[in-house]
């Protein structure tokens, strides 16, 4: 593990958002929702298992999504959620577009925290949006090491309860260019929370800060493919370390997608492939998803081979 700084580069890991059929649609809705917010490229794969797959990039506030229409085959759940910080030192109308960001997400949406004075921020709340991806908006304390406008949040809930240090620490160990941030824990009497497992935890991999919470409270939901975290390699090593530190469970290794031992799911993939995908002719991007679609592990000599032709 190295020390590094917050905001040194580019992050190298986007979340990843699996959609029925509305992923051009919600990336749209999300460019609307969010200040400084885009659509930044949109393709179609041909002939997957699912069909054909519209495949969007987009960045909310400037932090880089992508999103699939795949299938009805996963729901998003609050498990992984995401943390939008409105910085009164970063921007002085920080609480009016908190206040627009939660009217616009609230449209057929759900709260699940209502928004209001917490004791951890004046102005917080948690909200379900129409398609089912939950939101955390907060009012940030500007005071101390100022974090990014976006975090993807990590929920340890059911069997992966008391476990979200494990993976914070599994997480550090994994990815070169990491370090830890805050780490609170339970106290006493927080019944059903265990005193002494994660109350809130945050910390930077590959130059992308993320948190981690246990919850022993009763949810009935846990991580699936429905959110993944995309890792964008630069070199069949780095592809390999990731996965061999990563994959824990063979049955669920496909495509470059691979699942941890708490079941959350990463997908580790060339940085190049992006641009094969969004920037190549049809008949390239057809050679190059033929030839990801039987492969666990991407090789990226036989991807850069499928897309030359």
């Amino acid at each position: 593990m190295s020390d590094v700084t917050a905001g040194a580069s580019e992050p190298r890991i986007v979340p990843h958002l699996w959609f029925d059929k509305e992923a051009k649609e919600a990336a749209a809705f999300y460019s609307t929702a969010f200040p400084g917010s885009a659509v930044t490229s949109a393709t179609t794969l041909r002939d997957t298992p699912s069909g054909d797959a519209d495949l969007v990039s987009f960045t909310i506030w400037g932090t880089p999504f992508m999103a699939i229409s795949a299938g009805p085959l996963f729901k998003f759940n609050p498990s992984v959620s995401f943390i939008v910080n409105f910085d009164p030192s970063r921007e002085s109308r920080a609480r009016e577009l908190l206040d627009e960001t939660w009217d616009k997400l609230a449209e057929q949406g759900t709260a699940l925290m209502p928004l209001g004075e917490y004791p951890f921020s004046a102005r917080f709340g948690w909200i379900r949006d129409k398609y089912g991806v939950t939101w955390q908006l907060m009012l940030t304390n500007p005071e101390g090491e100022p974090r990014p406008t976006i975090i993807p949040s990590l929920m340890f809930t059911g069997d992966n309860a008391g476990r979200a240090e494990e993976a914070r620490e599994l997480y550090l160990s994994v990815f070169a260019r990491s370090r830890p941030g805050q780490l609170r824990r339970y106290g006493p009497g927080m019944a059903p929370d265990k005193e002494g497992t994660v109350m809130f935890s945050d910390f930077m991999v590959e130059n992308t800060w993320l948190t981690a919470m246990d919850s022993a409270h009763d949810h009935g939901f846990a991580f699936n493919e429905a959110i993944s975290l995309l890792v964008r390699c630069d070199t069949q090593a780095e592809i390999d370390a990731y996965w061999s530190g990563l994959s824990a469970d063979t049955q669920a290794e496909q495509c470059g997608w691979l699942k941890d031992k708490f079941g959350l799911s990463w997908q580790i993939a060339p940085a190049s492939m992006n641009d094969m995908m969004s920037g190549g002719t049809p008949e390239q991007i057809e050679r190059v998803t033929k030839a990801f679609m039987p492969m666990k592990k991407l090789d990226i000599a036989k991807l850069e081979q499928a897309f030359l032709g």
